[in-house]
C-alpha cells in the first residue's frame, strides 16, 4: 500500500465519500481513527518503521533539535494534542500542536470548516477551538510520562489570543499559554496571523508585536527555558514592507525563526465557482491557491534574515517538488495540512521519499546542505 495503490484507493474514497460528507465529522472520524490505532501497543511503532522518514538525506537539524525528515504537521490539525504520536507514526518529523489559548473556547459556530475541491483547497473559520493551554499542557506532560517508544517527533506549540481576552490583555493572555506549555514543548510558535480571531492580525504590527513577543520570551525565560526556541507565524496577506519589519524585529528580539505562511483571506484566482466560494463563506483559505505568495514571502525573509534564523515554510506544499522549491528557497523545515486532507494517510512518506530522491538528484547529502547552499547563494548574489 505504500506504492501507487494506497494513493489510488484514497482517491476513489475521497471523491466517492469523503467530499460528500462535512469536513469537519470528516476530520473527527480519521483522528478518532488514527487514535485508535496508535493505541494498540506496538502499533505506533510498526507505522513508524513502514512510514517513517528513514532517508538519511532527510535529517535536519534546527531550533536545537534533530527533526528525522523536514515535513511536519501544520498548527490547525491537532488543535488539543490527542494525535502526536499518530501523526508520527504517519511520517511526520514535527508536529505544531494547537493553536492553544489562554483559556478554553469552543470556536466559531459550525459549519466552519469547508473544501474547496477543484482548488485542492480548504477554507476555515475554526477559531482557535480548543480546550485551553492548562489542559493541553497537562495531556502532554502525561505523554511524556507514559511514552517508552515509539516513533521520534519534534513537537511544537502554537500559541493563540482567547476570543473573549479584551486585546489590552492579548499579552498577559500569550504569556499565561507560554508559561504553561514551556516544559513540554520543543518551540513555541506564537500566532499573530489566523484570520478568524477578531483583532488578532492587529498584533503583526511592529509596535504591538515587539512587547507580545518580548514579554512571552521573558516567561519562557521565567519558567527555566532560557534556550526554548522562540517563533512567530506571519500572515501571506502582509504588506512586503511590513513582511521585512516583522523579519527586522524577529533579528531585533534574538527569536529563532519565521512561520511563513498561515492562510489567506484573499479569495482571487480559484476555479471553484464563484456561487460555491461565497457559500463557503469567510475564513482563512489553505491550500494550492496559496502556493505562489507564500514563496513570494518566503523569499523576502530570506533575502533578509540569511542564515540568522530558521525559516519554516507553509501553505500550498501538495508535492515533493514543492517542498523542495522551499527547502532551495531557503527554507529549513516546510509544514503541510491540506496536503494531507487531499494525499491521504500515505502522503507524508511519499513526501519525505520525493524529498530524499530530489536531493541525491541535486548532489546533496542532505537537506540542510541544500538550504544552506541556498543561502550562500543567495548572498552572493546580493
Amino acid at each position: 500500500m505504500t506504492g501507487t495503490a494506497g494513493p489510488v484507493l484514497y482517491q476513489m474514497l475521497f471523491h466517492a465519500v469523503l467530499r460528500h460528507t462535512d469536513a469537519e465529522r470528516v476530520h473527527g472520524l480519521s483522528a478518532a481513527a488514527l487514535r485508535g490505532a496508535t493505541a494498540v501497543p506496538g502499533v505506533a511503532s510498526v507505522m513508524s518503521r513502514l512510514l517513517g522518514a528513514r532517508e538519511p538525506e532527510l535529517r535536519v537539524r534546527a531550533l536545537g533539535r534533530e527533526f528525522a525528515g523536514p515535513l511536519g504537521m501544520a498548527a490547525g490539525f491537532d488543535k488539543n494534542a490527542r494525535l502526536v504520536d499518530g501523526l508520527a507514526a504517519l511520517g511526520f518529523g514535527h508536529v505544531e500542536i494547537g493553536t492553544v489559548t489562554g483559556r478554553p473556547q469552543p470556536g466559531n459556530p459550525r459549519p466552519r470548516l469547508f473544501r474547496l475541491t477543484a482548488d485542492r483547497a480548504i477554507v476555515n473559520r475554526m477559531g482557535f477551538n480548543n480546550e485551553g493551554s492548562a489542559v493541553v499542557a497537562e495531556r502532554l506532560r502525561a505523554r511524556g510520562r507514559r511514552r517508552r517508544s515509539g516513533p521520534p517527533v519534534v513537537v511544537g506549540a502554537n500559541i493563540g489570543k482567547t476570543k473573549a481576552v479584551p486585546e489590552e490583555q492579548a499579552v498577559e493572555d500569550y504569556v499565561a499559554s507560554a508559561r504553561r506549555l514551556a516544559d513540554v514543548a520543543d518551540y513555541v510558535a506564537v500566532n499573530v496571523s489566523s484570520p478568524n480571531t477578531p483583532g488578532l492580525r492587529d498584533l503583526q504590527a511592529v509596535h504591538h508585536l515587539r512587547p507580545l513577543l518580548t514579554a512571552v520570551r521573558a516567561a519562557l525565560d521565567e519558567a527555566g527555558r532560557p534556550d526554548l526556541p522562540l517563533l512567530v507565524k506571519i500572515a501571506p496577506d502582509l504588506a512586503d514592507t511590513d513582511v521585512d519589519a516583522v523579519a527586522d524585529l524577529a533579528l531585533e528580539l534574538g527569536l529563532h525563526g519565521i512561520i511563513a505562511t498561515n492562510t489567506t483571506i484573499a479569495r482571487e484566482g480559484l476555479v471553484t465557482p464563484p456561487e460555491e466560494v461565497a457559500a463557503a463563506g469567510a475564513g482563512g483559505l489553505s491550500g494550492a491557491p496559496l502556493k505562489a505568495r507564500a514563496l513570494e514571502v518566503l523569499t523576502r525573509l530570506r533575502a533578509r534574515v540569511g542564515d540568522r534564523l530558521v525559516l519554516v515554510a507553509v501553505g500550498g506544499i501538495e508535492t515533493p517538488e514543492d517542498a523542495w522549491e522551499r527547502i532551495r528557497a531557503g527554507a529549513t523545515l516546510v509544514q503541510g495540512y491540506t496536503g494531507l486532507v487531499y494525499g491521504g494517510p500515505l502522503w507524508p512518506r511519499r513526501m519525505h521519499r520525493g524529498i530524499a530522491r530530489l536531493a541525491r538528484a541535486a548532489g546533496y547529502a542532505s537537506v540542510t546542505d541544500a538550504v544552506g547552499s541556498a543561502v550562500a547563494e543567495d548572498r552572493a548574489a546580493s
